[in-house]
């Protein structure tokens, strides 16, 4: 057995689970996977198993927020009062609650 197939807990991974997303759920995961550090696969097992999703502080996450922010302010900055849609207010949540738990851990202040 591969060694690469076992979890945290030495079980050994050998059963597949696939699903179809539509490109806008697609999105959205790809950028919870950016934002939280974790690989696909830890971020939708923890998701559907209800545990908390934990971010795993580095560089290229903070570079990930950062870029996320910027983009997030530019819609902000385009869009009208009362415009917005639900996958962008999720994403702004997801900031906040992630920017608020590095704020409290005090990493990358600047």
């Amino acid at each position: 057995m591969s060694l690469k197939n076992r979890d945290e807990h030495n079980r050994w991974r050998n059963k597949t689970v696939a699903f179809r997303v539509s490109p806008e759920e697609d999105a959205q995961i790809e950028i919870a996977l950016k934002l939280t550090g974790l690989t696909k696969q830890d971020y939708i097992i923890r998701r559907l198993l209800c545990k908390d999703v934990v971010v795993q502080e580095n560089p290229r996450v903070y570079k990930a927020l950062r870029d996320q922010l910027a983009a997030v302010l530019a819609e902000l900055r385009r869009i009208e009062v009362g415009g917005m849609d639900d996958e962008l207010l999720d994403t702004i949540q997801t900031l906040a609650e992630i920017m608020d738990g590095m704020k409290e851990d005090g990493a990358y202040d600047d």
